[in-house]
């Protein structure tokens, strides 16, 4: 394990873990207090032991608390506590010197030694054994979170490889030919899995349907919805060629079960001869020739059940394309809060630029949301 995950462990431990870990620390090392008054035969006066005991302890406590939360920067502290570390035992030195030791014992000073150093033996086993219970606690503790942690971030990676197998779904790479027009398309996702998404579907007539949308929300929540969407279109598109059906249907099925999102949508069939109708559900309307394309508009999916769809004509001439793109495009923003906008848009659409150009300029400017970016231009 790196040290930036300990350091991560660490920083997320309880406060509880914390504690125990910390009076382990001190428990074991006070025993060192114990040992030196062992050592010295007991002669060590009873307020300089206990204070030396506490010493002994309390120092690698801090020690111990300031690499835990400093981490990294734990040099910072290092020499003024060692400064403090030393001055401390040199000060309880002069002012609370030890004991001489005597050169003879009566049988009362026998005893007392006895009762003293069986008094050390004793408290080096208890704090040994206190320190080292708390240690193994917290190791046991953090050792069962650790794994619980694993599970967790296991399932998280499972969850999200599930919802980029519905992202391949949801924005397809390859897309089908369609006779009559050339599509060209653009997805960048602002996060690992985003809530844009398009659709190109063959119809049996020959003719084809174009779906965009995007859902409230991002992550495995969002690419579930999108799933549910491209299915329901799977099968409308069965028994139904028509935009504003097809939307009905989609706003149907879905209300009540965005969690209070919803869903933007726009549909286009793909007609002989640049014959177009558009439906749309609260999405960014097309834009021709660097201009927005005036359609009906209505809500977005999944917010009324009253709501009704309607679709509107368009016909597109030999060389014109239609561009359709998410609001991820519009909404870039670069450092100084400064919007990409409708009007950059229009510009480099009436200056004949590509799905791609476009989608490479709101991703310099700053992306903030996914970018999705279709362009459906009918073959000369």
């Amino acid at each position: 394990m790196s040290s930036d995950d300990q350091n991560n462990r660490w920083r997320k431990a309880p406060r509880s873990t914390t504690v125990v870990f910390l009076l382990g620390v001190f428990f074991i090392f006070a025993s060192f207090g114990f040992v030196s008054d062992l050592t010295d035969m007991g002669s060590e006066r009873p307020l300089r032991f206990a204070i030396y005991v506490i010493l002994s302890g309390l120092f690698p406590v801090v020690y111990a608390y300031a690499g835990v939360t400093l981490r990294g920067k734990f040099w910072k502290a290092l020499i003024p506590v060692f400064v403090l570390h030393f001055a401390s035992f040199g000060l309880l030195g002069r002012y609370l010197p030890e004991n001489p030791r005597p050169k003879a014992l009566n049988a009362a000073a026998t005893i007392d030694l006895q009762n003293r150093l069986v008094f050390d033996g004793i408290s080096i086993i208890i704090a040994v054994c206190l320190g080292y219970t708390g240690l193994i606690f917290v190791s046991i503790r953090e050792g069962r979170r650790y794994g619980k942690t694993e599970m967790e971030k296991a399932v998280l990676e499972g969850e999200m490889t599930a919802a980029r197998e519905v992202q391949r779904v949801m924005v397809p790479e390859d897309l089908p030919q369609i006779a009559g027009y050339s599509i060209e398309s653009v997805y960048r996702p602002a996060a690992e899995v985003g809530g844009d998404f398009f659709q190109v579907v063959p119809l049996k007539s020959g003719r084809a349907l174009v779906v965009i949308g995007d859902v409230s929300g991002k992550g495995l929540r969002a690419a579930m919805i999108v799933s549910m969407i491209v299915g329901i279109l799977s099968t409308v598109s069965g028994y139904t060629e028509e935009p504003a059906e097809i939307l009905d249907e989609l706003n149907r099925r879905l209300c009540g079960r965005v969690y209070e999102g919803f869903v933007t949508c726009l549909v286009l069939r793909l007609g002989d001869e640049g014959r177009i109708a558009i439906a749309n559900a609260g999405h960014l309307p097309p834009f021709v020739h660097g201009a927005e394309l005036r359609v009906q508009e209505s809500l977005p999916l999944g917010l009324s059940l009253n709501q009704a769809y309607e679709e509107t004509a368009v016909q597109l001439n030999r060389g014109d394309a239609l561009v359709l793109l998410t609001d991820g495009v519009v909404e870039a923003r670069n450092p100084q809060g400064e919007l990409l906008g409708f009007g950059e848009v229009e510009t480099m659409l009436r200056a004949g630029a590509t799905a791609r150009e476009v989608a490479e300029v709101a991703e310099r400017q700053g992306q903030n949301d996914d970018i999705t970016v279709l362009q459906v231009a009918r073959k000369v």
